[in-house]
C-alpha cells in the first residue's frame, strides 16, 4: 500500500499511516471531515455515497491532496448494496479492516402522530438497521486486522428529549445501546465500540 501525504504537524504521534478506516456517508457534513482528518493522518480512507457525481467529485478532491481515498455507490439502506460495499472494502484492503466509522443517518422531524408508517420504516432502516448489519459485515475484517474500532455518529437525542422527533431518538438511543453491546461482546476479539453523541440531529441526505 502507497504512503499518504500525511500533513499533521502534531508528529509520528499522530500518524495514522498504515491505518484501514471505511466511513459510510462521507461525501457531506460530519463523515466528509472525518474522511479529511483520516486521510490527512495517513489512513487509507474507503468511502460510500449513494450519489455517484458527489463520491467522484470528493475522492478527486483527496486524491489531488496526495490522500488514499477510495469510495463506493452505496445506499445503506439496500441490504445488497450494503453487502456489495464490504466486498469491495475487503478487496480493497486484503481482507482487514482497522477502523470502521459509522457515520450514515437522517432525519425526519415531526410530531410522533403524524409520521407515516414509509417514514417510520426508513428511518429505522437508514439509522439502524444499516449500522447493525454493517457492523455484522465488518466483524471478519476489523477481528482480521488484529485490533480494530467501531465509532458510531449517534446523538445527544438518544439520551434526552432535543424536539428531533420521536423515532429518530428511538434510532440513536438504540445505537447507544448497540454500542455498549458491541465493546462487551467483541472485546474479545480485540474490537472496540465507541460512541459519539453529538449536539445537532444529521439533516436529511
Amino acid at each position: 500500500m502507497a504512503e499518504a501525504h500525511n500533513i499533521s504537524n502534531r508528529g509520528p504521534r499522530w500518524s495514522l499511516n498504515g491505518m484501514t478506516a471505511l466511513v459510510t456517508g462521507g461525501t457531506r457534513g460530519i463523515g466528509h471531515a472525518i474522511v479529511n482528518d483520516l486521510a490527512a493522518f495517513g489512513a487509507a480512507v474507503h468511502t460510500c455515497s449513494r450519489t455517484e457525481s458527489e463520491l467522484t467529485k470528493c475522492l478527486q478532491e483527496w486524491q489531488s491532496q496526495g490522500f488514499l481515498a477510495t469510495g463506493s455507490v452505496c445506499d445503506v439502506s439496500s441490504r445488497p448494496q450494503r453487502e456489495k460495499l464490504m466486498q469491495e472494502v475487503a478487496s480493497t484492503f486484503n481482507g482487514k479492516l482497522k477502523i470502521f466509522i459509522n457515520n450514515v443517518g437522517t432525519n425526519f422531524r415531526k410530531p410522533t402522530v403524524e409520521y407515516t408508517a414509509e417514514e417510520y420504516s426508513e428511518l429505522m432502516t437508514v439509522n439502524l438497521d444499516s449500522a447493525f448489519h454493517l457492523c455484522q459485515l465488518a466483524h471478519p475484517l476489523l477481528k482480521a486486522s488484529g485490533v480494530g474500532s467501531i465509532v458510531f455518529i449517534s446523538s445527544v437525542a438518544g439520551v434526552v428529549s432535543l424536539g428531533t422527533g420521536s423515532v429518530y431518538a428511538a434510532c440513536k438511543a438504540a445505537i447507544n445501546q448497540l454500542t455498549k453491546n458491541l465493546a462487551c461482546e467483541w472485546a474479545k476479539d480485540n474490537i472496540r465500540a465507541i460512541v459519539l453523541c453529538h449536539g445537532q440531529p444529521e439533516p436529511h441526505l
